[in-house]
This record gives structure tokens, C-alpha cells and sequence, in this order.
């Protein structure tokens, strides 16, 4: 740390329910001086920093939201005169949350960064409904992967397609039918359990389980939008089993 620098914690916040903070998290919220919070992130969180000054830095996919390049500068800026800030992301800060650039433009700053690791919603929110991203015998790994790109291409869904693994995918809700049908089309099974999943871990949390071919139709029908997750793999059908009775009254 150089100079009168302060410091910045990259905080992550889990997949959506406030009682999933960590401890270590819970801590370092007490010490800050300003909280910069993302759109997604549960208010709740706040109550663990009475004193701080928060700055709301929100993202969402398809509205207006605020430039990293915006916050990388505001957080040098504000480490820079001394103060202990709190960057909180959903999830963890280093799965699809940007934490990694924040913390390359921080060291180039000279400015001390401490990563509190968050339970990414690729886990958390398929746990919550009972869905084990890996399980023995049904997948053997997992493969996180998002849909949305900066320059605006998507993935290689036809690779993915081809690895056995359990797939779960950030940020693909404008692009359900489109990915389950590359995916189909390059030769996944159609009858794949899978599932959206909105909202996950919240009391607002809603979901469709479904097939590979049948997904994108379910989640329309019920209506289901952003922030939500998309599982697909043979693990879905391990979801609760009164999960899957209610999803399946939703289909029908």
C-alpha cells in the first residue's frame, strides 16, 4: 500500500438471500467507510454497515446501468483519499461479476484489495431446489458459462453440447430458445432434464423444470425473467421432489 491509501474489499454477497453473506463478509462491511453495491445485490446487507456511505453502481442486463470504467476510477478515487470501501457483487466477484478487472486496475493503483469470496449462484441456486451441480453417476463435472458477451457474440453451444457435464448458464434469458436449440441441434437429448430458476434463493424465487426442448416454452408460459439462472443436466431431476410436482402444474 502506497501513500495515505486506504483500502477496498471486493465483496461477494451470494446468489440472493442476505443470510448467505460470510462471516468474513459480515466483518469487513463493519469496517467500511463507503459501500458501492450492485443492482442485484439485497439491501438487507446493509444493516452490517451502519456508518458507511453507500453508492449504488447498478447492473442489469437490458437496462441502463453504470460503466465499469465509472466505478474502477470512483473506487481508486475514493481508496485513494483513505477511505476503506466495500465493493459488493452478487455471487462471487470472480465468477462473471468483474471483480478480476476491478482488482488489475486497483493493484496498477497501488491500492491494497482484499477478495471476500461469495457463494457463486451456479452452486447456491441449484442447491436451493435441490439440484447438486455434480453428483455421482449423473455428472462428473460442471461447466459454468455465460450468454451475454461484451462484443456480442455467443458461446460455442455446439462444444458444450458435447461434454457431459452439468451445464449452467448466466445470463440467458433473452436467449433461452436460441441456446436450447443450438444445443439440441448439436446433439444433446432432447428429453435433458433442465430448469430456469429466478430469483433463486430469495422468498420471491420462482422456476420452471422442464426438458431441453420443451425450456424455452415453459419459461415463457410462466413468465419468468431476469435475474435468472439456466440448469441443464441430468442432475435436474435430483430437484425436490415437491419442486418438481409444482413445476410441472405450472407446465401443464
Amino acid at each position: 500500500m502506497k501513500g495515505n491509501n486506504g483500502k477496498v474489499f471486493l465483496v461477494g454477497a451470494g446468489p440472493g438471500d442476505p443470510e448467505l453473506l460470510t462471516l468474513k463478509a459480515v466483518r469487513a462491511l463493519g469496517q467500511t467507510d463507503v459501500v458501492m453495491i450492485d443492482d442485484l445485490v439485497d439491501r438487507r446487507v446493509l444493516e452490517f454497515a451502519p456508518a458507511a456511505r453507500v453508492i449504488e453502481v447498478g447492473k442489469r442486463g437490458g437496462c441502463k446501468s453504470t460503466s465499469q470504467d465509472f466505478i474502477e476510477r470512483l473506487i481508486v478515487r475514493l481508496a485513494s483519499r483513505g477511505k476503506i470501501v466495500a465493493r459488493i457483487k452478487g455471487g462471487d466477484p470472480f465468477v462473471f461479476g468483474r471483480g478480476g478487472e476491478e482488482a488489475l486496475t486497483l493493484a496498477r493503483a497501488g491500492i491494497e484489495c482484499e477478495v471476500i469470496p461469495g457463494i457463486t449462484a451456479g452452486i447456491g441456486v441449484p442447491a436451493a431446489l435441490g439440484i447438486p451441480v455434480t453428483h455421482r453417476g449423473l455428472a462428473r463435472g460442471v461447466t459454468f458459462v455465460t450468454a451475454h458477451s461484451r462484443d456480442g457474440t455467443g458461446p460455442d453451444w455446439a462444444a458444450f453440447a458435447r461434454v457431459d457435464t452439468t451445464l449452467v448458464i448466466y445470463m440467458g434469458m433473452q436467449h433461452v430458445a436460441e441456446i436450447t436449440a443450438a444445443l439440441e441441434a448439436a446433439g444433446m437429448p432432447a428429453a435433458t432434464p433442465a430448469a430456469v430458476i429466478q430469483n433463486g434463493t430469495m422468498e420471491q424465487q420462482r422456476h420452471v423444470i422442464a426438458t431441453l426442448s420443451t425450456l424455452a416454452d415453459a419459461a415463457r408460459r410462466a413468465a419468468l425473467g431476469s435475474p435468472a439462472l439456466i440448469v441443464i443436466g441430468k442432475v435436474v431431476g435430483l430437484a425436490h421432489p415437491a419442486q418438481r410436482a409444482a413445476a410441472q402444474r405450472r407446465i401443464a
